[in-house]
């Protein structure tokens, strides 16, 4: 990274330091004020942003990326429109700063307790989706951090519009607009500039695929969120519903296949897989899903003169993030537990059945930061889980686990309220 480079991200994470200050002193209702003019300004500029989304996609079509990835990418007025939506939901939510956790008085008088506080500054590296940059900024400004934006460079031109429309309404509250920042160089080595910011820097959320939560992993000296990568399982157990089953499996697998809660891989209890498959195989041609098939599942497939592909380790350890699924036929619960255990990134699985005992060991012995009984892993959403807007899912277990929603942006701090109490 060149020296001016270095300059730049110092401005960068001054800026955003001293920006956070003037938010650690807002009111719920000021912030409020500010999501709700966030909210009005992007509807004022919805023209302008879709036409610079419009920019991307073309890029993107010359560049020759995939439909699935163009499909990230998109951002027309219909799904811009549900993008401002949700700031309503964010504005209506609790705010958890200035929340005390718990208190007591001690023996010598002094009255402990411990109070929510934002982070202070938080840095978000992410690739393909727009609508990210409007998530992340409500729901850091709501609580009351400052964030430093790294998009993708295929959403550039998106990204410049949006974050331009954010910082307008911030200034017209008479709040800095640097609590709001893009770095609009797509040069990758600002990447690794940032993951060193840890001066001004208090917490790292990448949401990307494995390299990038890798770099991040390996590179940052600042804490790192790890996760948003989602390879995700449902396990037909031998007393599940077939019929209702199926229908969870294809929402699963279509309503969205693009994104990290899509079903990546389908295990089915052997004593069930002839009665399932002729059916869940029509649903998923219909739908042109594409099947990695086992063994198993492909002399089912042939049976029926469906056309599979063999599935392999490779493909069990792929996000598909588009309209492919495997297939696998296993000997009971037990090998269904393995199979996940050995090839899920932690994200979201689920068990269909109507056996409690099944459904409590499945939970018992499934960890992963979403466990589902008869419900489709797509739920594993912020704004499905009431949380709003999310910031990233998290895959790990420390400081947050799943949809990242407004506590997982903040701390805490000890108070110690004394009377002149000295320590005896």
């Amino acid at each position: 990274m060149s020296e001016q480079q270095n300059e730049y991200l110092e401005v960068l994470g001054q800026q955003a330091k001293q920006a956070s200050y003037s938010l650690a002193t807002l009111t719920g209702k000021q912030k409020q004020q500010l999501l709700q003019a966030i909210a009005n300004q992007l509807r004022s500029d919805t023209d302008t942003i879709v036409a610079a989304n419009l920019v991307d996609i073309e890029l993107a079509k010359q560049n020759g990326l995939s439909d699935a990835m163009i499909d990230r990418l998109l951002l027309d007025e219909q799904r811009l429109a549900a993008v401002i939506a949700d700031i309503d939901n964010v504005i209506n939510l609790a705010d958890p700063v200035g929340t005390e956790l718990e208190s007591q008085v001690l023996d010598n008088g002094l009255r402990l307790s411990r109070r929510r506080v934002p982070l202070g500054v938080i840095g978000v590296i992410y690739e393909a989706r727009p609508n990210v940059t409007v998530d992340i900024a409500v729901l850091a400004l709501k609580t009351g951090n400052a964030v430093i934006l790294r998009g993708g460079k295929e959403t550039l031109n998106s990204n410049q519009a949006i974050s331009r429309s954010i910082r307008q309404a911030v200034a017209k509250q008479g709040l800095p607009e640097n609590v709001v920042q893009l770095i609009e160089n797509p040069d990758r080595s600002l990447v690794s500039g940032l993951l060193k910011l840890d001066k001004y820097v208090d917490m790292i959320v990448p949401r990307g695929g494995q390299n990038l939560q890798r770099l991040c992993a390996e590179q940052a000296t600042i804490p790192v969120i790890l996760g948003g990568i989602g390879i995700c399982h449902l396990y037909v157990d031998s007393a599940a519903n077939l019929d209702k089953s199926i229908e969870v499996i294809i929402n699963a697998k279509v309503q969205r296949p693009t994104v990290c809660n899509a079903l990546d891989t389908v295990l089915i209890h052997q004593d069930v897989a002839k009665l399932l498959t002729p059916s869940l195989f029509a649903k998923l041609q219909q739908q042109q899903v594409a099947i990695y098939a086992c063994p198993v599942t492909q002399d089912l497939a042939d049976e029926l003169a469906v056309n599979v592909q063999q599935a392999s380790d490779d493909t069990y350890e792929q996000e598909w993030l588009g309209l492919s699924i495997n297939v696998r036929v296993v000997e009971d619960i037990d090998q269904a537990i393995s199979h996940i255990r050995r090839f899920s990134s932690g994200h979201s699985e689920g068990i269909l059945t109507d056996s409690l005992q099944a459904s409590e060991q499945f939970i018992n012995q499934v960890d992963s930061a979403a466990v589902y009984i008869n419900a489709s892993t797509r739920f594993t959403d912020g704004g499905q889980f009431g949380l709003g807007a999310e910031v990233a899912v998290s895959t790990q277990k420390l400081h947050a686990r799943g949809p990242m929603g407004l506590e997982a942006l903040t701390t805490y701090k000890w108070i110690g309220v004394g009377q002149y109490t000295p320590r005896s």
